[in-house]
């Protein structure tokens, strides 16, 4: 297939690409506007590939991705572009309604004229994969498993926007017969994320000595799955998923915020003895909590691992140990990335709290 993949020089969807070309015979084209998370350093491993093919385009201009269709004419859409920093939501919502929503329906209408000139095996045969997130479905209590569903029930700017989206593509199905699919997963972690997220933020801080905010109490839970363990069911999903379908993709790693930033300390006084800052246990801080802050996140993922045979590879030890040790190898990434973008402060208050 060709796949045409929103959002490529992201964290997620710089795994899908690499994982498309390493791994499998399609060919990909990369649509991103590359935005402060948006890096071609992500995807410079397989940039020269001749099955690869980027276009710096923003899925807010829909003259432009009119075009790509007609230019391309993919036999697969993978939707990862996606504002998605639940901190970032907070502080403002407009780009997050604009790109997520608005975006969405500029592809959905794009993929749907497209699709429509299509003769009638080529109509069947193509796929509009929409990429979501566990946290439309709003926060669970100490029990309980997200299931494919669970009623929605979004609680930030963020999964608001993205509960929308997932409900326009469902929508693009019913109405208009547009073969669409839906995924949702839980926390991704691993090498390339964006450091203002939870775990580079605490292996950053940890090395330089700084505080490790923890919002709270650090017992909100989250579900945590590696980035290409996350790649790969994405990509069988646009495979051999079924259209009209939606599957939940987890990693069955439940894990209270301080777990994870424990864990990470562990791994830093391990894999750093020399480090003045061990024990780095002793630089976790609480914070003021996020306002909103869902509790609990937990996915149950027996769908797809029962109908398309998808399971997870690492555990969160394995992952965790393989993200650490890639940020400790990377820090000139991260510094070159954030650079006059993002300083490490807190995201997220608004302005009468940042101000008290």
């Amino acid at each position: 297939m060709k796949i045409l993949v929103t959002g490529g020089a992201g964290f997620i969807g710089s795994a899908v690409i690499r994982h498309l070309i390493s791994n499998t015979d399609h060919e990909v084209v990369n649509v991103d506007c590359l935005t402060y998370a948006g890096h071609l350093s992500t995807l410079e491993m397989i940039a020269d590939d001749p099955r690869y093919t980027f276009e710096q385009v923003n899925i807010c201009d829909a003259p432009k991705i009119n075009q790509l269709f007609e230019t391309h004419r993919p036999d697969a859409v993978m939707h990862l572009a996606a504002e998605s920093h639940v901190d970032r939501s907070i502080d403002g919502p407009a780009e997050f309604i604009q790109t997520n929503i608005v975006g969405t329906y500029n592809m959905l209408e794009a993929a749907r004229t497209y699709w429509n000139t299509l003769p009638e095996d080529q109509k069947s045969a193509f796929r509009f994969h929409h990429i979501s997130t566990d946290e439309v479905y709003g926060s669970l209590g100490d029990d309980g498993f997200f299931l494919e569903t669970t009623p929605y029930d979004p609680s930030s700017p963020y999964s608001a926007s993205k509960a929308s989206s997932d409900h326009l593509v469902r929508a693009w199905e019913h109405t208009f017969g547009l073969p669409t699919i839906v995924t949702n997963c839980s926390n991704n972690y691993g090498p390339f994320q964006y450091p203002e997220k939870l775990i580079p933020v605490i292996i950053r801080n940890a090395i330089a000595g700084k505080p490790l905010p923890i919002y709270g109490t650090g017992e909100n839970v989250r579900d945590w799955l590696f980035v290409d363990d996350h790649a790969r069911a994405l990509v069988t999903v646009v495979e051999k998923g079924v259209v009209g379908e939606t599957y939940n993709i987890g990693g069955r790693n439940e894990r209270t915020n301080l777990q994870v930033v424990e864990a990470i300390c562990n791994l830093l006084d391990e894999l750093l003895p020399a480090s003045e800052y061990a024990p780095h246990k002793n630089l976790i801080t609480f914070v003021t909590d996020r306002p909103g802050h869902d509790f609990r996140y937990a996915i149950d993922c027996n769908k797809i691992e029962r109908e398309l045979g998808v399971t997870p590879s690492e555990t969160f030890e394995t992952g965790l140990r393989r993200t650490v040790e890639w940020y400790l190898a990377n820090d000139s990434w991260c510094q070159r990335v954030t650079n006059d973008r993002y300083e490490g402060q807190r995201l997220g208050l608004d302005d009468q709290k940042k101000s008290a």
